[in-house]
C-alpha cells in the first residue's frame, strides 16, 4: 500500500500483527517468521492481545519471540494483556526484551533515510458515529465512555506531539478499532465493544499516514477513516500469517530531505 507518490522519496517497510495470544506452550511458534524481518521490514508493530490472559509467564514467551530481531519492535497492549491486572508487569517484561510499549505516547525511529513516528494507545470500546454510547446517566456509564475518550485524547496528543519533528511518516497504533469498516464479518451487535469512533476522530484531527489495530478476529483487513487515513486490521486471524507488510513512501522536500509536515 502507498499513501504518497513513491517517486517523492524512499519507502519504509512496516510489518504488523496483533492478537497472537501466546501462552507458555507456544514458545518458538512465531520466531522463525519473525527472524526474516530484517530482510523485508524496517519495523515490527504489535497491535495488542499478545498474551492469552495477561500473565507474566505468557509475556515472557512473547518477549523471547521478539527479542533481538534486528528491527525495532513497537507494541501496544490489548484487553487480554490486561485481564490478570498485571499489565504493568507485562509491559515491563516486553520493555526488558527491547520492545517499545506505548500507551498515550510516541516513539520516533530513523528508517530508510528518513524518520517515522509511531503513536500508540490501547484504546477502548464505545461504538461508532450514530450508534455509540453517551457520557450520560449512571456513574458506571459515564466512566465507560470517559475511558474511551481518555484513550482517544492520548492518541491525539501523541500524534500531535510529532508536529515539527520532521517525520516523513506518522502511524497510529491501537488495539481497538477506530472505524467500523475493518469490523465487517463480526456480528453487528458487538461493534460497540470492538472500537470507538473517537479514535478515528483523533487520527483525522492530528494527522497520520496509516492506522493499525487488532481485536476484531472476524473482521476485514482494509478500511479508511472519514478523513481518508488508511486503516488496517492486523489481527492474526484476519491476516492469516505471521505478519502483514505495508510499504509507505517517505515524503521528500525539494532539497531531498524528509518532509516535516
Amino acid at each position: 500500500m502507498t499513501t504518497r507518490n513513491e517517486q517523492d522519496g524512499g519507502v519504509v517497510r512496516v510489518a504488523a500483527v496483533g492478537d497472537i495470544h501466546l501462552s507458555p506452550d507456544c514458545g518458538g511458534l512465531l520466531r522463525p517468521s519473525f527472524a526474516t524481518l530484517p530482510l523485508c521490514a524496517d519495523v515490527l508493530l504489535l497491535a495488542g492481545d499478545l498474551t492469552r490472559h495477561g500473565t507474566v509467564p505468557e509475556a515472557e514467551v512473547v518477549a523471547e519471540e521478539v527479542r533481538d530481531l534486528g528491527v525495532p519492535v513497537v507494541a501496544v497492549l490489548g484487553n487480554h494483556d490486561y485481564h490478570s491486572e498485571r499489565e504493568a508487569d507485562v509491559g515491563r517484561v516486553l520493555t526488558d526484551a527491547g520492545v517499545t510499549v506505548l500507551e498515550g505516547d510516541r516513539v520516533l525511529l530513523p528508517v530508510a533515510g528518513g524518520k517515522i513516528g509511531i503513536a500508540g494507545v490501547k484504546g477502548f470500546c464505545g461504538g461508532f458515529a450514530g450508534r455509540s454510547a453517551g457520557e450520560f446517566g449512571e456513574r458506571e456509564m459515564k466512566e465507560f465512555v470517559r475511558t474511551a475518550r481518555r484513550g482517544a485524547e492520548g492518541l491525539y496528543r501523541a500524534l500531535s506531539s510529532m508536529d515539527g519533528d520532521g517525520c516523513a511518516v506518522r502511524i497510529a497504533l491501537t488495539h481497538f478499532a477506530p472505524v467500523p469498516d475493518t469490523l465487517a464479518g463480526e456480528p453487528v451487535e458487538i461493534y460497540p465493544f470492538l472500537g470507538s469512533y473517537l479514535l478515528a476522530e483523533a487520527i483525522d484531527e492530528a494527522g497520520a499516514d496509516l492506522a493499525v489495530h487488532g481485536h476484531a478476529h472476524l473482521g476485514t483487513e482494509h478500511g479508511t477513516t472519514a478523513g481518508g487515513v488508511r486503516v488496517r486490521n492486523v489481527a492474526q486471524p484476519v491476516i492469516r500469517r505471521a505478519f502483514a507488510l505495508y510499504h509507505l513512501p517517505l515524503a521528500r522536500t525539494p532539497d531531498g530531505g524528509p518532509s516535516s509536515r
